[in-house]
């Protein structure tokens, strides 16, 4: 009798783990699907990008705008990292921190490079101050990050990354054909996160499915990502509308 209980209980254990991986595959997916309805290049802005309709001044206010958000994309990953249980977890929103802010080639760094092929002067881009659909941006992704779950906030950054690699291409594509840049120095930003994010999309991924351990943190989860996609959405609206 004591053996049945044992293999009872053991089977019972078995089950609760595989609804759970099956849970969180099917959440990835409706992650995913909630993100492709908002696919950054569906937006008119890269879609006018890629074909070489934006005029230059257009792609400086973007630059400007864009590096409020890149200059405190550290701070969500830090703001995940800091409350996050999980050692596995923090190990791999660590490295991600690292590729961002390390070194002389950090991310701001290899955006400042792009503004200067621009033209742009970086103590004006540096010390601009950000649009309101560009703050609001930040203010977003700050709360998801900051006071959600972690797994909602990982969910947030995997909006995005999930996002820039194939963004990165079509950018690097558009900029070589239509802009007259392709040097190494104006465009190692996109070159980076071509690949990059590539390795953090799957790091997200594996954490989501880590800490998304309850179904209201997974309802939770989904109301960050469509929250997170509409932000990027708001942002590229707002950077096409002056153009």
């Amino acid at each position: 009798m004591i053996g049945k209980v044992i293999i009872i209980g053991y089977n019972i254990s078995l089950y609760k783990c595989t609804r759970r991986l099956l849970l969180t595959t099917e959440l990835i997916e409706r992650i995913d699907e909630i993100i492709s309805s908002k696919s950054l290049l569906k937006h008119p802005f890269y879609q006018s990008w890629s074909k070489g309709e934006l005029p230059k001044e257009s792609l400086k206010q973007y630059a400007k705008e864009y590096f409020h958000f890149e200059a405190m994309y550290p701070t969500f990953l830090s703001a995940v990292h800091s409350r996050c249980s999980d050692r596995k977890a923090r190990q791999l929103i660590l490295d991600n921190l690292w590729d961002e802010e390390h070194g002389d080639e950090n991310h701001v760094e290899l955006w400042l490079r792009f503004c200067d092929a621009l033209g742009l002067d970086r103590e004006e881009v540096e010390n601009g101050e950000a649009s309101q659909a560009t703050q609001d941006l930040i203010d977003e992704f700050t709360r998801l990050t900051s006071t959600k779950s972690v797994a909602s906030g990982t969910a947030s950054l995997y909006a995005f990354e999930s996002q820039v690699p194939e963004v990165a291409v079509s950018k690097l594509e558009g900029l070589s054909k239509h802009y007259n840049m392709a040097k190494s120095s104006e465009v190692a930003f996109f070159k980076v996160h071509s690949t990059l994010d590539e390795e953090h999309s799957e790091a997200e991924r594996e954490i989501i499915n880590t800490m998304a351990v309850t179904d209201e943190i997974e309802e939770e989860t989904i109301v960050a990502v469509k929250s997170a996609a509409d932000s990027l959405w708001n942002f590229l609206d707002s950077v096409y509308e002056v153009k």
